[in-house]
């Protein structure tokens, strides 16, 4: 059988882009990374520590859905490599216009964030509170000089992630509305590169569902951000992955 491998962030670095796989029928995702890493270390004339990194700690989809090491491959499925992240057809920034009378907003835009319009755009009059999540692009990163970030995602999962985030926020805190906005491709110093807006009768539930779903999307939805300093580029360490989600939950939180 045959199966697409869609490496991202690092394990593209390591992998190539996306190739077709052929493995025996019966073959489980295990079965799929112990053969890519046979394959490339044959290639390899330089020891393979670095590839081993790439893929310990790593979370594994297919067809968009999170999967784990056990789960049996099927012909024709689509396998995406997931390394700890930074955090249907993509939402552009047009797309946005008229989306706030649904009940949460959701999109990936390659087009800045206009932060301004989308907080007025929230507010309702049955509002008490609407608390904003405003990531920006900063200039250095422990010390080195950043120039520029480049974001990527596997963009049908992470709107599928997005969109269940904010509904998950709106059932567990009760708040009214979340609006979940983040840029694709290259920004500079300044700009905005996530925005959240959480809308909601009370502030303090406005507060938690804001925090909650930042911090939740940095674990769990896969985008993945490059940083380009003066001296170099790398990409950015993500946070490890929630234990049920990562392959290897151990070698995911280490150090």
């Amino acid at each position: 059988m045959r199966v697409r491998v869609l490496p991202f962030g690092v394990a593209r670095d390591w992998l190539g882009a996306a190739a077709t796989v052929e493995l025996p029928e019966g073959a489980s995702v295990a079965d799929l990374l112990e053969h890519l890493t046979a394959h490339l270390t044959a290639r390899l004339t330089a020891p393979a520590a670095g590839l081993d990194k790439a893929l310990r700690g790593i979370a594994v989809s297919v067809n968009a859905e999170y999967a784990t090491a056990r789960h049996v491959l099927r012909d024709g499925d689509e396998v995406g490599l997931l390394p700890p992240v930074s955090g249907g057809a993509p939402r552009t920034a047009e797309a946005l216009d008229g989306c706030v009378e649904q009940p949460n907003v959701v999109a990936l835009t390659r087009e800045p964030i206009d932060a301004e319009k989308l907080v007025a755009e929230t507010k309702s009059g049955e509002d008490g509170a609407v608390v904003v999540f405003d990531g920006i692009v900063r200039n250095n990163t422990r010390g080195r000089r950043t120039l520029h970030l480049d974001y990527e995602a596997y963009e049908e999962m992470a709107l599928k992630q997005m969109e269940g985030l904010a509904e998950q926020a709106r059932e567990k805190f009760g708040v009214r509305q979340v609006t979940i906005v983040h840029r694709m491709g290259r920004l500079g110093i300044g700009e905005t590169s996530v925005l959240i807006v959480v809308a909601s009768a009370h502030r303090g539930a406005a507060f938690e569902a804001c925090r909650w779903v930042i911090d939740t999307l940095k674990k769990t939805v896969p985008i993945w951000k490059k940083e380009t300093f003066a001296d170099g580029a790398v990409w950015a360490d993500g946070e490890p992955f929630p234990p049920e989600l990562a392959l290897d939950p151990e070698a995911s939180h280490e150090g």
